[in-house]
């Protein structure tokens, strides 16, 4: 079961940004990749879903979010669920222990 705990309060302010996102009428299908996908329809889903994203208003509160609740599937501010997990471990490696 996921972890839900980090998610934000359910607070307008932290969604209203969603309403903006260039992806929101869009098919969602685009952002996440069936079971057992593989390349070369893969790669054309992600580049297709990422060319999306880069003409986003709300790229970066997107990917904001995404890194905030570690978010482990889809495609989210141009990032796929690889480049979360690699940057959440970079984080990880960086952050002095408390």
């Amino acid at each position: 079961m996921a972890d839900v705990s980090r998610l934000p309060a359910a607070l307008v302010a932290h969604w209203d940004w969603q309403r903006h996102a260039a992806c929101r009428d869009l098919n969602q299908e685009m952002f996440f990749h069936p079971d057992g996908e593989r390349d070369p329809s893969r790669s054309k889903r992600v580049a297709d879903a990422r060319a999306v994203c880069t003409t986003c208003p709300v790229l970066e509160a997107c990917r904001s979010w995404a890194h905030a609740v570690q978010e482990p599937y889809g495609i989210w501010g141009g990032e796929s669920e690889d480049e979360r997990r690699a940057a959440l471990r970079r984080e990880r490696s960086t952050t002095p222990a408390a």
